[in-house]
């Protein structure tokens, strides 16, 4: 896998809570014309875009901001976790609880609580921007 799109409603709040999580900004353009328009099928498309990296670089996030065509929403604007589809991106922490106060700085919620999976993992949801859900997992064990 190359990476994973995200559609976002502010490029600039989601570049900033995805490096508070420790990707790394790798790039940004505009993206327009036919070669968007035809392998997207859409007409007029101008967007911008952020690819992020993990640390490791390994996995990357692809933020994308449409400008033309602008981004429309398809259900309720905070789907629950068992929405149908692409739903959560898991990020690994080194320290659950300091993640998480970091991101709520940035307009994150806590979906639930966090809970322990045995003796191995702390996991939780968070509600980021433009309604994405990111996972949380510290290993303890």
């Amino acid at each position: 896998m190359d990476n994973v799109g995200i559609v976002v409603d502010d490029l600039e709040t989601a570049v900033a809570f995805f490096t508070e999580l420790g990707m790394e900004l790798e790039g940004e353009a505009q993206i327009e014309g036919m070669v968007a328009d035809r392998m997207l099928g859409l007409g007029g498309v101008r967007s911008a875009i952020a690819m992020m990296r993990t640390p490791d670089g390994h996995s990357k996030l692809e933020l994308t901001k449409f400008h033309t065509p602008a981004a429309v929403t398809h259900g309720p604007l905070d789907p629950p976790p068992n929405t149908l589809g692409l739903h959560r991106v898991m990020f690994a922490v080194d320290d659950m609880d300091d993640t998480i106060s970091r991101l709520r700085r940035l307009g994150a919620e806590l979906l639930g609580e966090v809970a322990r999976y045995e003796n191995v993992y702390r996991l939780c949801n968070l509600r980021g921007p433009s309604g994405i859900i990111v996972a949380l997992a510290e290993r303890i064990g």
